[in-house]
């Protein structure tokens, strides 16, 4: 072997580590630990168990169904957007909700004490531009 690749092959010996072990100013991992994925798993899917789903009032009334789930920063979630209909169902209204008002009673989300005219006539939810 010639003497200037033994020392090509020198350098990519002692370069690799350093190489494959560099960072890159501003990048983040981008994936989860084994830790994590269990828990994801284990968890809920808001877009199979939540959204779409019909609400009723404590008297088994549909009074909506859930359009949106809003989730904060610190990772809870916090409101519900019910979509309560408006003229003949044929437009939206939706109403921000606090999740902490909906029960799970058998496999219903149920908001007691509401019915559709009161979510009609609570002040539309608007997403911030």
């Amino acid at each position: 072997m010639k003497p200037t690749h033994l020392i090509v092959l020198a350098g990519l010996a002692i370069a690799v580590p350093a190489i494959s072990q560099a960072q890159v100013a501003g990048s983040t991992f981008l994936g989860s630990s084994y830790t994590e994925l269990r828990d994801v798993a284990l968890g809920w899917s808001a877009k199979r168990q939540i959204l779409g789903h019909p609400v009723y009032n404590d008297l088994n009334e549909r009074i909506g169904s859930i359009d949106d789930v809003i989730v904060t920063t610190d990772k809870s979630v916090s409101y519900a957007i019910i979509n309560a209909g408006g003229f003949l169902a044929m437009t939206k209204h939706d109403v921000a909700v606090p999740v902490a008002e909906l029960k799970l009673v058998g496999d219903k989300l149920v908001l007691a004490g509401a019915t559709k005219d009161a979510l009609k006539a609570a002040p539309p939810f608007e997403y911030a531009n």
